[in-house]
Formats: structure tokens, C-alpha cells, sequence
């Protein structure tokens, strides 16, 4: 089947599969350093000198060179390439059958992100799971198909998805800000630019601004996330309490710059190459 000849949410699917295969390939290497600080933090000692970014960044290439960076890129494309795609086209399916044409207010908005990002992190959490664990250096697996069949041999499937909860509580609420501020910047545009050879930049430009205010809003409960998924024994609540009783209100914000700097450019990325996409094939986004 043509793509031309194809349903609109499987175009969406495919427009979204290829933004998430660019913006994941760029962007890695801030998704690992950011791991990496959230893991080191668990492991710190309460008054112990504090690990940043750039220390975590040089002691990567120093120790697994650097290709070391992209370590995890497999289980990063294994859920980002189809959990983009099932993102845009979930989002496409909403907005076609609840809003038609209609560009939806803020409300609307945050529904369509929220839900979008809920339908697609449910589905793709054990990929997720795998990708953290095989990122966070404390388990010495040597594939991540070694990594699956480890967890599944010592901890049972339901260790996949570990962190459910936490992943949710940082996802819905991201998607739903980025959708809600990205598409009022957007409709707040002059006309000319929008239609402009500028266009993209003017998205991007938004799309950057949306997602440094929503990373940093949902970056707690991406610590939570971390330590839920590396930790299983750990509930949410356990979680919680473990971090702010050995590092205060601060844990909570460790991670914060590589996450929001990663999250911000790959919605952004991911953004504005499915609109253009969706443009080209003669959509609506």
C-alpha cells in the first residue's frame, strides 16, 4: 500500500516514526548523561560533593571512549521509533475524531497530549525499563537482549514494568503542557510567517520554549521514574520518600539540565519534522 493511498493515522505513524529515528540519534548522549547523574545520585552519600553533568560527560568518554555515549541507542530506537509513531498517530486519531478541524483551546490540548502519551507509554514501558536499566551502568549486561532475558529470568515480567506510575505521572503531564503551549505559541504566530520559507524555525523556536517550561514542571517524578526502574523493589512512594529523606528537596531536580536540554530539543525536533511531514503529504497536523 501507497503511502499516499494510506489512512491518516498511519501516515502520522510514519511521519512520527522518522522524526523520532532523527531526534533520538542526535540526542542520546544527553538521555545517558542524564541517567547516569540520576543512578549516581542514589549511590551518593548525603553531604558527599556533587556529581554534574560535565564530570559524568568526560568520565564516559574517558572510560567507554566516545561511542560510549550512545550507549543505548538500540533500546532508545526500539522505543522511541514506534512510540513516537503510535504518539503522533494516537494524537492524529483523537484530534480527527473529537475535534475535526477545529484547532482545540488549551483544555483540549492538554487532553490530546496527555491521552496521546498514554496510549503510547503504556504500550512501549518495557522497552523503557530495558533502555534504562542497560543505560544506568550498575548492571553489566552485555546486550540488551541479555538485558530482557536477565530481567525476565530474575525479577519476572512484571518487573517490565516497573515504574508505571512514575512513568506516567512525568509523560501525561509533559505532553499535555508541550501540546497546550506549543499549539497557543503557535496560533499566536503572525500568518505570514507561518506560511513563510521560516516556518520551521518559527515551530522549533516554539516547540524549544514548550519544552523547557514542561521538562522542568515533570522533572521530579523523572528522578522518581529512574530510581523506580533501576531499584524494582522500590514502589513510587518508597521512591519518593527515599529521595527527599537522603537528599532533600534538591534530589528531585538532579538530572534536570541533560533531561530538560534532551526532552526540549527532541519534542521540538520531533515536532516540527512530523509537521512539515504531514504538510508535505498534504495533511493537517
Amino acid at each position: 500500500m501507497e503511502l499516499s493511498l494510506a489512512h491518516p493515522a498511519i501516515k502520522a505513524f510514519m511521519c512520527g516514526a522518522f522524526s523520532g529515528t532523527c531526534s533520538t540519534l542526535l540526542f542520546q548522549p544527553l538521555d545517558l548523561v542524564k541517567t547516569r547523574l540520576q543512578t549516581l545520585q542514589n549511590k551518593m552519600q548525603p553531604g558527599s560533593s556533587r556529581v554534574g553533568m560535565m564530570r559524568v560527560f568526560l568520565n564516559v568518554v574517558r572510560t567507554e571512549r566516545l561511542l560510549g555515549l550512545w550507549k543505548g541507542v538500540s533500546p532508545s530506537f526500539m522505543r522511541t521509533i514506534p512510540g513516537v509513531g503510535l504518539y503522533f498517530s494516537t494524537y492524529c486519531s483523537l484530534k480527527q475524531h473529537f475535534f475535526q478541524e477545529k484547532n482545540p483551546g488549551a483544555l483540549g490540548a492538554v487532553l490530546l497530549g496527555g491521552g496521546a502519551r498514554t496510549v503510547a507509554g503504556v504500550l512501549m514501558l518495557p522497552v523503557t525499563v530495558i533502555k534504562t536499566r542497560y543505560e544506568c551502568g550498575r548492571y553489566r549486561y552485555a546486550s540488551v537482549t541479555g538485558a530482557l532475558r536477565s530481567v525476565c529470568r530474575t525479577e519476572g515480567p512484571a518487573a517490565l514494568y516497573s515504574g508505571l506510575m512514575a512513568t506516567l505521572l512525568r509523560d501525561v503531564p509533559f505532553s499535555g503542557i508541550y501540546v497546550m503551549l506549543y499549539s497557543q505559541m503557535k496560533t499566536n504566530l503572525p500568518n505570514e510567517l507561518g506560511v513563510s520559507a521560516f516556518a520551521p524555525l518559527a515551530n522549533f523556536s516554539c516547540g524549544v520554549l514548550a519544552g523547557v517550561s514542561a521538562s522542568l514542571i515533570t522533572q521530579p517524578a523523572d528522578v522518581v521514574k529512574t530510581l523506580v526502574q533501576v531499584n524494582p523493589r522500590l514502589s513510587t512512594v518508597d521512591a519518593v520518600r527515599y529521595i527527599y529523606v537522603e537528599h532533600g528537596l534538591e534530589g528531585f531536580l538532579r538530572g534536570a539540565l541533560p533531561r530538560s536540554l534532551r526532552r526540549t530539543m527532541m519534542a521540538a525536533m520531533a515536532w516540527t519534522v512530523y509537521e512539515q511531514m504531514m504538510a508535505y503529504l498534504g495533511l493537517k497536523s
